[in-house]
């Protein structure tokens, strides 16, 4: 091999380096909520769950729908959906906004407790103890909010905290979409 190969080898882990170091660049300017949802603009997936502070009424993707709404997914061994719940119970005390919630993977009387403490922004509670809706809606942990037009289809998805700068943005997202369905 000439000297000059030599060379081009050498300089090749360096070059290796540049691509993965522009690589994980590109990567960090990339917002870790923005998961796309292969959902968005269908409808919330079928299903019939208990509801949470009532085994005995079950809840279906029909109880959904009526009025554009928030789905939130939570849970109380989530410390981030602690974290919202103050700002969850303020929108729907102060913003008059429907709020449905998803306990996902929790245990009953824990999550019944959690409200019971904390108190309860959510209009419907479903009881998702196996984490099979949260499946079907593509759930990669709590907490999770998508945004529901008055047929129950989804039109937005947030993954993490709903916190005032979050609500802003979702808010903006619930009135088109409160608007477009009046329209």
């Amino acid at each position: 091999m000439g000297i000059n190969m030599r060379r081009f080898f050498l300089f090749i882990p360096l070059i290796i380096f540049l691509v993965i170091g522009a690589l994980f660049w590109q990567g960090l300017k990339l917002n870790p909520t923005d998961l796309p949802s292969a959902l968005i603009d269908k409808p919330v997936p079928d299903f019939s769950l208990p509801a949470l502070q009532d085994d005995a009424r079950a809840i279906t993707q029909d109880d959904l729908k009526g009025e554009p709404a928030l789905l939130n997914v939570w849970a109380t061994w989530c410390p981030t959906c602690k974290q919202e719940h103050a700002q969850l119970n303020k929108i729907a005390r102060e913003e008059n906004v429907v709020i449905y919630g998803i306990n996902y993977k929790d245990e009953r009387a824990a999550a019944t407790e959690w409200l019971r403490r904390y108190r309860n922004p959510y209009v419907l509670n479903v009881f998702d103890k196996d984490g099979t809706l949260g499946l079907d809606l593509g759930v990669y942990g709590a907490p999770e909010t998508y945004v529901l037009d008055a047929q129950g289809v989804i039109r937005y998805k947030h993954v993490g905290a709903v916190n005032e700068k979050v609500w802003a943005e979702l808010r903006k997202i619930l009135q088109q979409v409160s608007a477009d369905s009046q329209g």
